[in-house]
């Protein structure tokens, strides 16, 4: 079985910086994308950014120029380095794997989500 493991949320203040970490374990083969989304309260889940196996970035215009997603491919882990953090940015991170291939099934799966809260 897949599962994602997210670490590296927390309290930050606005300016302040914060690294994501999102392990996926299991009996994997391959993963076509990973990523991260968020949701804030009241609000519906959103992309941050995302992360092709070669390497093929996408993010949110509200992440550009302040977030960068990275991923290490032999480890089955993306990053997610959050810059100039403000508090909009405030919200439950979620990780995201599509195009999982394991020896039996494929498909996508999602982490269980870790709190960023920017505040003064």
């Amino acid at each position: 079985q897949v599962q994602l493991v997210e670490s590296g949320g927390g309290l930050v203040q606005p300016g302040g910086s914060l690294r994501l970490s999102c392990a996926a374990s299991g009996m994997i083969f391959s993963i076509n994308a990973m990523g991260w989304y968020r949701q804030a309260p009241g609000k519906q889940r959103e992309l941050v950014a995302t992360i092709t196996s070669g390497g093929s970035t996408n993010y949110a215009d509200s992440v550009k120029g302040r977030f960068t997603i990275s991923r290490d491919n032999a480890k089955n882990t993306v990053y997610l380095q959050m810059n100039s953090l403000k508090p909009e940015d405030t919200a439950v991170y979620y990780c995201n794997a599509a195009g999982v291939r394991t020896i039996a099934t494929f498909g996508g799966y999602w982490g269980q989500g870790t709190q960023v809260t920017v505040s003064s």
